[in-house]
């Protein structure tokens, strides 16, 4: 990193280089780091995402994925950098976006994962929540408590109203949102974490970073959609015409889901890596460093290192699971199946529990220490609801009592029809408040010279596209290679208990695929792998 400006590099925003840092990248090429932002890179808190990968541990299954939060962060402060500037160009005398809002959406970019945990998600959303029960935290929270100990622990001369707006923007689309201080501008809260409908540069970067880290194709272009966007009615628009590559944005975050971030063979590893993290933490105290930002930064991927090189007992167990991962000797894959889209709504979990006593008979009796389950959520954002529908239903409020089966003849009294009436005028208000400050809607515009924004529903969108937008899938693995065929029966049992049906055919057809006897040196069949702990399945 260094004070160089190429003169001839074009650029959109406009900077005087010989006050910025230029950084190349990877992703987005030249990036430029003013004064201020130096600030908050140059400390140890924000260095440390150097140290945690962006994908976890997916990178011992896709070699490429080794890129880390810190290049994230720093592409996702150029992006909103560049998107707050397009509209500031397009729409300024419009809008009043003015230096405070370019500074704050920047910096909220470069900020947004400053809290974030080590191992990817694995760390909030499974280690945590065995270690800590109840415990309510996020990682969007401990970047809004970094953030504050950074500024005091380094002196940083900074405004606490840009401070706070920060924190706002960061928090806008968690469950932690905080109220926004002002009704203006709504629309810079939709540009690094949008709550709204989700569109934001967070996405673009990792979507694109990470599709090229795994040598994945990737036709979404998000420049696209920054070049056309247009505030209206204070929220961030897009052209209708644009819609195909929005629903391209969501299904390429699926497809990075599915193919990537929960690859059965990665999911494997998550199960045996959380497995070593709870075993360590009553020694090593490691969910204690939630508690205070200033032990919080000291925690990062080097965890498991720390754990496979100390010589403790108290930590051969976990020491033992992560020379197993280093050694390939994983979890071994049992079986899936895709949760009937039916059921879906209404699904619970399905725990190592559940797959024991659904046994019934078989020379190894199995506990739930044996089993290993992962149940998989990929969707496109919204649940089973098409993200380029509207979320929230603006119907009329009489439509809504009939769906909800409240008869309209049953009030039949004056008083009555009189506090019906209050009512809808209440529940009008009401649905104008959500659609205003809550509804999940992406809503678009037909050409600059229209003021006009519509969404697009389901009967107007091209019947290509999907009819379902969430999958639902049930993984369950072995923690000991003889009990794969017990395990692998057990499951069975429980498919058929719970939806009629045994392994569905794709699951089944896992079973056929090629497997090999390490004694003899020949290929064995499905049948034989299934009882036999001396043939491997290669996923």
């Amino acid at each position: 990193m260094g004070a160089f400006c190429n003169e001839q590099f074009r650029f959109s925003t406009n900077y005087n280089c010989r006050f910025s840092k230029q950084i190349h990248d990877n992703v987005h090429g030249n990036i430029f780091i003013d004064p201020l932002y130096l600030k908050f890179i140059d400390t140890e808190q924000f260095q440390r995402l150097r140290d945690l990968k962006q994908l976890g541990v997916a990178h011992i299954v896709y070699p490429g994925a080794v890129h880390s939060r810190f290049e994230h962060s720093l592409g996702v402060y150029w992006l909103a950098n560049e998107a707050v500037h397009k509209l500031k160009t397009h729409q300024g005398m419009e809008l009043g976006i003015d230096n405070f809002d370019i500074q704050t959406v920047k910096l909220a970019g470069l900020l947004h994962d400053i809290g974030h945990g080590p191992l990817s998600h694995l760390f909030e959303r499974e280690f945590l929540p065995q270690v800590r029960k109840g415990f309510d935290w996020s990682h969007e929270q401990m970047s809004v408590d970094m953030i504050d100990h950074i500024v005091d622990e380094h002196h940083i001369d900074i405004d606490s109203g840009t401070i706070k707006k920060v924190k706002e923007m960061i928090l806008a689309s968690s469950k932690f949102a905080l109220t926004k201080s002002s009704r203006e501008k709504q629309f810079l809260y939709d540009i690094v974490a949008n709550g709204r409908n989700g569109i934001d540069v967070d996405k673009f970067d990792y979507i694109i970073r990470d599709s090229r880290a795994c040598a994945l194709g990737c036709n979404f272009q998000f420049q696209r959609l920054m070049e056309t966007m247009r505030v209206l009615g204070d929220e961030i628009c897009y052209r209708a015409k644009d819609y195909l590559t929005i629903h391209k944005l969501f299904a390429t975050r699926a497809d990075l889901h599915r193919t990537v971030y929960t690859h059965a063979k990665v999911k494997a590893i998550e199960l045996m890596v959380v497995d070593a993290l709870v075993k360590a933490n009553d020694y090593l105290q490691i969910a204690s460093h939630i508690e205070h930002p200033s032990q919080y930064w000291k925690l990062d991927d080097t965890i498991l290192k720390i754990i496979e090189t100390a010589p403790d007992p108290e930590l051969k167990e976990s020491r033992d699971l992560i020379l197993r991962v280093r050694r390939r000797d994983l979890y071994q894959f049992c079986n899936e199946y895709a949760v009937p889209r039916d059921k879906i709504e209404h699904f619970k979990d399905v725990t190592a529990h559940d797959i024991v006593c659904s046994q019934k008979s078989s020379s190894e009796r199995l506990n739930e220490e044996d089993v290993a389950v992962s149940n998989v959520r990929i969707d496109l954002t919204r649940g089973r609801h098409n993200p380029l529908e509207r979320f929230v239903k603006m119907g009329h409020p009489i439509r809504f009592l009939h769906v909800h089966g409240i008869s309209l003849s049953l009030f039949s009294t004056f008083i009555t029809i009189l506090s019906l009436s209050i009512f809808i005028v209440l529940f009008v208000f009401l649905c104008m408040l959500i659609g205003r400050v809550a509804s999940a809607s992406i809503h678009f515009f037909k050409d600059y010279e229209s003021d006009e924004k519509f969404s697009i529903p389901d009967d107007r969108i091209s019947h290509l596209l999907p009819t379902s937008y969430q999958d639902m899938i049930v993984r369950v693995y072995s923690k000991k290679p003889h009990l794969v065929g017990a395990i692998s029966d057990a499951f069975e049992n429980f498919q058929l208990k719970t939806y009629g049906i045994k392994a569905q055919e794709r699951t089944a057809a896992l079973f056929m695929m090629r497997t090999i006897n390490f004694d003899q040196g020949k290929l064995a069949t499905a049948e034989r792998r299934s009882r036999d702990p001396k043939l491997y399945v290669f996923l």
